[in-house]
Order: C-alpha cells, then structure tokens, then sequence
C-alpha cells in the first residue's frame, strides 16, 4: 500500500511531501483515513531540533478520520468508524496504565516511534525506515495505528472539529478541569494564549472561575482569548505580568497555567499564585529546560507546583467529557480554526505558528 506524507528528513529544513510504502495492519492494529490533523507546536519542538527524535519522521500527533481497514484481533472499531486518535494510545498493561494513568503509558514510552511490537510500517523508496510521531504521524494521508488509539465518533462531528479534540482541547481544558483541587469561583491565569491556552481558558471558564487572566507576548493574540472567556489580559511584553497579576488581585491567584513551556513562563506563573496557590505546568518545553523555583517560597507560602500531561488523566475519558460539552454548546472548537491548509502546505502552515498568528492551523485532507 502507498500514502503521501510529510517526511522530516534534517531538522531546520523543509519537509517534502513524498510517497511511502505502508505495510498492512498487523494484529491489534488499524488503518485509518486522516481527514484532518492539526498544526502544533510539538510538531515544531521536533522541526527545530527542541526536542530530540529519529529522524527521518513523519510528525503529526493531533488528527481524526476514517478506520478502513482493520487487522487481527481489533474489537473496539469497525470499518467505516469516524475516530478521534489519541496519541498514547496506552498498552493498557504497565504499571501507570494500571494505576490510571494511561496518558503516562509506560510501553508506550519506551517503543517511541515504533508500533508496539517494536517495528515500522513506512518505508520510502529507498527502503529506509520511516518512523511515526506518536506511533501515529498524521501528516499521511493513511496511518497504520494502535486500535487503542481510536476513540469512535459520530459522523456529525467534523474531521477539523475533532482532530483539535486530540491534542489542544484535551490538553488545555482538561489540564484544567481534571485537577484536584480546581473549584468553582478560583482565580486563574493562563500563560499562552496559542490553542492549548485557549482552551486551558475554556477550561477555567467551565470551572466557573472568578477571574480569567490571559498573559501573551501579542496583543492580538490577547484580544482573541476574550472570546474563549479571559476577563483581563496582560501583555508580558510591555509590563511585568508577575506585578500586574498582583495588582488585579492583591495577593496573588489560586491557579496559574503554563500552556506555553519555558523555564521565564513557570517561574511568573509561579510567582503569580497566592499563598496556597497552584503552577501547573501544561505546555512541553524544550529539552533540557530548567527553571529556578525559590524553595523557601513552596515551603512557606505552601504552595504547589505539578505538571500536566495530556489532561492529566486518561485522554478517551477526557475525550468523552470534551464532547459531551461541545455538543451541549459549552465549548467552542470550530472557531478556533483559523488556517487551513493541504498537505502541499503543510511548511507554510508552520511559518504561519512561527509568526504566532491567532488560533489554529489545520491540514486538510481530501475526500
């Protein structure tokens, strides 16, 4: 079988649209049609060499589509099955997945970029093999998967609407809502207001939260985030956002999220909570980031700081929980898309992140 996709052959350096061989799916393992994948920053950690990966790579790890083919042993889909994908889609066996924590998949973890019996299932034409993001890579037009991947739709629900469901959505509401100790009526800040940040503000807002503040390095950016349910803004470009938090709520929030992922953003979102108050940290940084946190100030002010992945617990949970709020109308997804693109595109569309326009990119793929 063959399938276009966007190949990562050298970090820094465009990714050609190329035709791979695709081996069947083996047992446990589905072939799905993407219908349309999102344009994330993880993706992008990968294209600048943030984060390392085997290369050459197809990215791609936020998608949705069609199942066509199925191999032995799959149950939980069919073909013909619309299906948000996940991408960890969790063994279901290791330690965190028995402790529910399947978003934290030990086997996942360890085989990467193969499928779970440690091989590949894209080769090019010079027989090299082609690793895939998340054991997904949806910047193909096919995917050979994990069946556990697939979460079951219905077709009402836009290919465009539910790939964002499989990463943005799920990790910025559900980083927020699936916390602990989060109650209706705290005070919350969002550092980043890219499209996990948007949707950690849909998050607070479904949480009932008193107050909502987006910081951001763009205006723009910030004027977009009052429509997801920021109640002030702050550029950390023109102003100390650590004084400014202050200002507005004299001694500190009760929850601040770090949706963008740098050791400057966890510190002032650190130092932006109150006393008892909670970092979250949500967005990925860079490899071999650190932050410096004043210990005296975790001890003595009691306060916490956590990391946040992919919602913080499992994503299909998460998934049904997203869902059932858009279909009631209490989220909104569809405007987030901004930009849509062909896989043709797919190196101007990251331009387009780079620049830090509004919302969400979203490769489109043919019928």
């Amino acid at each position: 079988m063959l399938t276009r996709a966007a190949v990562l052959y050298k970090t820094l350096n465009p990714m050609p649209i190329i035709e791979l061989e695709q081996d069947r799916p083996k047992f446990g393992e589905v072939r799905v049609k993407i219908g349309a994948a999102g344009v994330c920053a993880s993706d992008h950690h990968v294209m600048k060499g943030e984060t390392n990966f085997p290369l050459p790579i197809v990215l791609g790890h936020e998608g949705s589509g069609k199942v066509v083919e199925v191999g032995e042993g799959v149950s939980n889909v069919k073909e013909g099955d619309n299906c948000i994908l996940s991408f960890v889609p969790s063994c279901g066996f290791c330690r965190s997945c028995r402790m529910g924590l399947s978003q934290l998949c030990d086997t996942n973890r360890i085989t990467g970029t193969r499928q779970y019996d440690g091989t590949y299932r894209l080769k090019d034409n010079n027989q090299i093999q082609i690793h895939q993001f998340a054991k997904l890579g949806v910047f193909s037009e096919y995917v050979i998967a994990p069946s556990q991947a697939c979460y079951v739709i219905d077709d009402s629900i836009t290919f465009e609407t539910s790939a964002l469901i499989g990463c943005a959505v799920t990790t910025g509401v559900g980083g927020v809502i699936n916390q602990k100790d989060i109650r209706a009526g705290m005070s919350v800040a969002v550092f980043g207001a890219g499209g996990v940040g948007l949707n950690a503000i849909q998050g607070a807002r479904l949480m009932n939260a008193s107050r909502i503040v987006a910081v951001d390095i763009y205006d723009h950016k910030l004027e977009f985030a009052y429509k997801y349910g920021a109640t002030d803004v702050i550029n950390s470009k023109n102003q100390d956002p650590v004084k400014a938090i202050h200002s507005l709520s004299g001694d500190g929030l009760d929850f601040a999220f770090d949706t963008f992922g740098h050791s400057e953003t966890t510190m002032q979102a650190f130092k932006s909570t109150r006393k008892g108050g909670t970092t979250v940290v949500i967005g990925l940084a860079p490899e071999g980031s650190v932050t410096q946190i004043p210990m005296v100030d975790i001890v003595r002010d009691q306060k916490s700081l956590l990391g946040s992945y992919y919602g913080s617990i499992s994503p299909h949970e998460t998934f049904r929980k997203i869902l059932e709020f858009y279909e009631l109308g209490r989220i909104d997804i569809q405007s987030m898309v901004t930009r849509r693109y062909k896989l043709a595109e797919i190196n101007e569309a990251y331009q387009a992140l780079d620049r830090g326009e509004d919302g969400r990119g979203v490769i489109l793929f043919d019928d």
